[in-house]
Order: C-alpha cells, then structure tokens, then sequence
C-alpha cells in the first residue's frame, strides 16, 4: 500500500507535528507495512466472537475500607518545602500573597 502525501500530512497534522518533506516521505514509507497490517486484520472472519471491554479477566484487588492511624504530622512534613502549622505551604495560584 502505497501513502498519499495528503494521508501523511493530516496524521502529522491530527498529531500536531511538525515535520520537514524529508520527515514526511519517512513516513509515509514506515507508515504503509502499519496500515497492511490493519488491512489484514480487517479481512478476518470475526462474526462468531462475542464484542469485548476487557480480553482478560479484571478481579478487585483492593482491600477493604478501614479506618486506621495515620503518620504523625512531624513525620509527613519533615520534608516539606513549605510549612504553616500543620500544614503544607503552597504557593497562591490565582494570584494573592
């Protein structure tokens, strides 16, 4: 399969890239084997495979919901850059002080 130079220049248009006719006919000669590909793919007899979100099986590995202590403020802020009390000092970023 043989790239128009249109295909090449809206994909790296779609990709916001900027690249030089050198870049372009690169390409477009490394983008054709991708799209034969995608071709054959598409001449495969799919009908009798049921539509799918996941192709493997997706098990809830989180633990449960439980109240426990946290780490002691000293120890979370002792390598803050900023501090206000107990707290992280941020810089404003809406403007302010």
């Amino acid at each position: 399969m043989k790239l128009e130079r249109e295909v090449v220049d809206n994909v790296a248009t779609l990709a916001r890239l900027g690249l030089d006719d050198t870049e372009k006919e690169r390409m477009r000669e490394e983008l054709a084997p991708i799209l034969n590909y995608f071709e054959m793919l598409g001449e495969l007899d799919t009908d009798h495979i049921p539509p799918t979100a996941q192709v493997i099986t997706i098990h809830n590995l989180m633990r449960p919901d439980e109240a426990r202590p946290s780490l002691p403020v000293d120890e979370v802020l002792v390598n803050a850059p900023g501090r206000e009390d107990p707290f992280f000092r941020v810089r404003p970023v809406f403007g302010g002080h």
